[in-house]
Order: structure tokens, then sequence, then C-alpha cells
């Protein structure tokens, strides 16, 4: 994943979050007031949720690019060993406010901050839509590295939108009302199923689902739940 630094601008002007890290430690705040509490209007995402504690027990799920950790809470009331990480110090600062009985960590899944087969399960929700196909196909073997065999992995991503086809890149200027320079892509399904299977994974199920009117960004999603074999 891109760590690289804020672009330095001309006195005057607005400093520009440059990479994910960059960007995310940009809008840490505004993302968790306007998304901390999006679970409470997803049923689909709150069963499937629910559903993954109790595939992955015993033993400790990770939810990896847990931005402010509203995840990471709502799994952590139903499974007794979680973390949080993300590559964002600014996202883990506010997910440490909201939660600070959970355990949270800055890292980055392309080399995760674990042992091997170290986690039961990871979560990883919409954390791969700003990685390279190269670096996407790095972090599913790290997602395999660290999720023991027969645990769980559940990942979800953007499929397609009325502005962007399958594998466009929407190149972000302005988020949230600052200034970045942040890509996000469109994946196809069936790349980001055969990455997970060249990993180490077995892919179980997949999901595609609409979005949900005035409570998300107007793209389909796709959810892909895999064993480690």
């Amino acid at each position: 994943m891109p760590q690289t630094e804020p672009a330095a601008d001309a006195p005057g002007e607005r400093r520009t979050a440059v990479g994910v890290r960059a960007a995310y430690d940009a809008i840490a705040r505004s993302y968790d007031a306007q998304l901390g509490g999006e679970l409470d209007g997803k049923p689909f995402d709150r069963a499937l949720l629910d559903g993954f504690t109790g595939l992955a027990r015993p033993g400790t799920i990770a939810d990896v690019g847990c931005g402010p950790g509203h995840i990471t809470r709502f799994l952590a009331a139903r499974h007794a060993e979680v973390i949080g990480i993300d590559l964002s110090p600014g996202m883990i600062a506010v997910a440490r406010e909201r939660a600070p009985g959970l355990a949270f960590a800055v890292g980055s899944m392309l080399r995760l901050p674990a042992a091997g087969a170290a986690w039961a399960g990871v979560i990883a929700l919409y954390s791969i839509i700003h990685l390279t196909a190269g670096e996407r196909a790095t972090a599913c073997r790290e997602f395999a590295r660290t999720v023991r065999p027969g645990g769980w992995l559940l990942a979800a991503f953007h499929v397609d939108s009325p502005e962007f086809a399958i594998g466009a890149v929407n190149h972000l200027t302005t988020w949230f009302g600052e200034s970045v320079e942040l890509d996000g892509f469109f994946l196809d399904p069936a790349e980001v199923t055969a990455d997970l299977e060249s990993a180490g994974f077995t892919v179980m199920a997949e999901a595609v689902r609409r979005p949900l009117p005035e409570i998300e960004y107007p793209s389909r999603r796709c959810y892909v739940l895999a064993q480690r074999r």
C-alpha cells in the first residue's frame, strides 16, 4: 500500500495529503463522524459479521483496515478476542479514543504485524480497494500467512457504479473536504477470488449486492468468504 508523505504546497495553499496513509490521516475525524455508525443501516453487513464470529471461534479476529474501529467494536461485542489494524495513525488514534479497552495497532496489510497462523480470522471490508493488482496479491498472501489453517477471511470491495466500470480507477483529489491524492479501484470479483485461491484460501461463498439508497456510495459491492487451506 502506498505510504507517501503529504506534498509540500506553495505558501497559502492547502496541503495535499498524498497516498493512503496521509489521506486517511487527514480525514480520520470527519470519516468517523459520517461513517462511524454506518452499520446501523446495513443489516446485510451486520448479519455477515455476526455469522463470521461464529465461524472463527475460538481465537483472534483481525479487522484489517479498521479505520475508526466501528467494525472492530461490533465484532468485540460478539467475540472475545479482536484486534483492529490500520495503516493510518490518525484512524488508530480515533479508534482508541472510541474503544480504549480494545487492541488496535498501526500496520500495513502488505506486512501484517503478526506471526504466522496467529489469527482465527481476518475481516477486510473495503480495505483492499486502494491496492494495485500486485499489492493486492501481496496482501492476500499476508492474509494467508497470518490466518491459521482452517481459519476464515471475509473481504468486501466495490465492483462498479454508475460512474465507474469494473476495473476503473477513481482518482480522488478532494475527500471529506480535504485535498488528497488517492486512487480507489473497482475490482473484478473473479480477480480477487483468484488472488485468494493462489494465496492458499478456498473461496466458500461470494455475494454481490446493490447499494442501499441514501445510505452509501451507489456502487455494487462484493463479499467473499474464504477458508484457509
